[in-house]
Parts: C-alpha cells; sequence; structure tokens
C-alpha cells in the first residue's frame, strides 16, 4: 500500500497473523483474511494501523493492529459510492443503498462517501443490511466548509428514505454534522480522544 490508510478505509490483509493484539476468542473463529477490517481512530508507538473487526453480531466488534506492510488492498468511502458500483450491488433495492443512490444525483462541492454497515455490505456484498439499517455518510473537508452548502447537504439527507447520518473530516479528526450545525460547536473525534470545539479545523495548541 502506497498511501497510509485513514478512519473509516476497509483494508484487507495478507494472512490471518497479521492482525495483532486481538484478545476476543470470536474472532479467531469468524474473522479471515476475505473479509477486511476496518480503520480507526488511535495511535500507537509501533507506527502501526488500528484497526476493527467485524463480527456476526452486532454488538461484536474487535480493536486490534495491523503492520502497514500486511495490508494488500484498500477501499475508500468515497469508492464506495460510484454510481456504478451502487446500481450493481445485489443490496440497491435496500433503503440505505437507495439513498446513498439519491445523494450521487446532485453535485457536491466536496468528496463524500459511506461508511458503516452500509459500507461494509456494498465493499463485500455479504447481507448485513435490512430495512431499519442507518446510512452512515462521511464528508471529507481539509478545509472549512461553507455553513450554506453544509445546510443544503442536511435537507437532502434529511429526506432519503432512511435515517442518515453524516461525519464531517477534518485534518484534526472528525465530528457530527448534525451537532456542528445545530450548536455551533461539536465533539471533534480524534486518534487521541474526543475534544468539544467550535473550531475542528484549527490544531488544538
Amino acid at each position: 500500500m502506497s498511501s497510509t490508510p485513514r478512519p473509516h478505509d476497509l483494508v484487507w490483509l495478507n494472512h490471518a497473523s497479521a492482525l495483532e493484539d486481538i484478545a476476543e476468542p470470536w474472532v479467531v473463529q469468524q474473522w479471515r483474511t476475505a473479509l477486511p477490517v476496518v480503520v480507526r481512530r488511535d495511535v500507537d508507538g509501533l507506527a502501526r494501523i488500528p484497526v476493527g473487526v467485524r463480527g456476526m453480531k452486532r454488538e461484536q466488534r474487535a480493536a486490534g493492529w495491523v503492520q502497514a506492510q500486511n495490508i494488500v488492498r484498500s477501499v475508500t468511502p468515497e469508492m464506495l459510492v460510484e454510481r456504478e458500483r451502487l446500481l450493481g450491488s445485489p443490496f440497491v433495492s435496500q433503503p440505505p443503498v437507495q439513498a446513498a443512490i439519491a445523494l450521487t444525483l446532485d453535485e457536491w462541492p466536496w468528496r463524500w462517501g459511506v461508511t458503516g454497515s452500509t459500507g461494509y455490505a456494498l465493499a463485500t456484498e455479504i447481507p448485513v443490511l435490512h430495512a431499519a439499517s442507518d446510512l452512515d455518510l462521511l464528508i471529507r473537508a481539509p478545509q472549512p466548509l461553507a455553513r450554506e452548502a453544509l445546510l443544503e447537504w442536511q435537507s437532502r439527507v434529511a429526506k432519503l428514505p432512511c435515517r442518515a447520518d453524516t461525519q464531517v473530516e477534518t485534518p484534526y479528526g472528525a465530528f457530527a454534522l448534525n451537532e456542528w450545525l445545530r450548536d455551533g460547536r461539536a465533539l471533534l473525534k480524534t486518534s487521541h480522544g474526543a475534544r468539544l470545539t467550535t473550531a475542528p479545523w484549527r490544531r488544538e495548541e
């Protein structure tokens, strides 16, 4: 892999032992290298990449670490909202996928993608979606975004055929868009923990 994976990217590993520091016993029984793990937010002293493993049950989530050289493939949230991929998905009739397709019909001034269970289903074709599934959205925002454009996005999202939540990713972490628009501040999730801020595009001193 040439570029460092970012939070919410799905990555595939070259062998089972590439998954390090996993304590949960169900991982050995359920996880295999054909299944991706998701990059999460954390940091350690060994320059490893923090990942999460998804189990068969909703409550089965395990945190671990991988070495970058053991990653053989990566899929970003943005790749999952390519129109052809969405239309060709076996889950095209499910409300979250219909909602993602609806969002592709508009031009947005930022890159965006799908994460969570919908992203996992689109990437793997494993049926983890159901009629009541939420749609988790991610907006890439290396620079501050205009409030008017974000309000337009939020208005569009409110009309989708399923519940949807948007995280905005800045160079310093991610925050919930609805919280930011409502309060003018938000909890910024960073690799070193969460902090309440009114300036999510500013580095904390």
